[in-house]
């Protein structure tokens, strides 16, 4: 990491993979995971909140796993891969909405079963749920709550969230054995 200073502030050299495409930006050290994917690599879908890393908005995927990325400074996601709620889906192009085949089995049941309300939580818990499905492929409705527990929603009474998390494991348990005997 090469440091540089403009004006006041020292700045770092920054590298990361953002859904799959390979940034490298000069950042300054208090600058937020969730500032450098908003305003540097203008990718607007992971949505800031409370910014204290209680409400669950800002969730992205690290090299896998679950982040509030409110909480995470940019310059320590060097060398990471980093998922964002445009990278869900399997459409060319991160910056445009998937639909249908391209979306992935959380996006789609999210879709069907409602949801979401307003849109500001909902990337949150897409990347919440995705990472999640990924451990445990065949949650109870308990397991389904208890996996979104730490995102908030002020729009919905969370059911429809629920019924999202087991339809998108249903989805995804239809996929994969389709892919299987595509395969065999």
């Amino acid at each position: 990491m090469t440091d540089t200073t403009q004006g006041t502030e020292t700045l770092h050299d920054v590298t990361v993979t953002v859904n799959g495409v390979r940034h490298s930006a000069s950042v300054p050290a208090r600058r937020l995971l969730s500032d450098f994917l908003r305003h540097d690599l203008e990718l607007t879908g992971t949505h800031v909140g409370c910014e204290h890393g209680v409400c669950g908005a800002c969730t992205v995927l690290v090299d896998g796993s679950p982040m509030r990325s409110c909480l995470m400074f940019a310059v320590t996601a060097q060398a990471h891969e980093i998922t964002t709620v445009e990278g869900l889906g399997t459409a060319p192009d991160a910056r445009v909405a998937p639909t249908g085949e391209s979306m992935n089995p959380v996006q789609q049941a999210f879709a069907e079963c409602h949801g979401l309300q307003c849109g500001f939580c909902t990337p949150g818990f897409l990347t919440t749920v995705t990472a999640y499905l990924d451990e445990n492929p065949a949650p109870t409705s308990e397991e389904a709550r208890e996996a979104i527990s730490g995102n908030l929603c002020r729009c919905t009474g969370y059911q429809n969230i629920v019924k999202s998390v087991l339809r998108a494991a249903e989805i995804k348990a239809e996929r994969a054995s389709e892919t299987a005997e595509v395969q065999s």
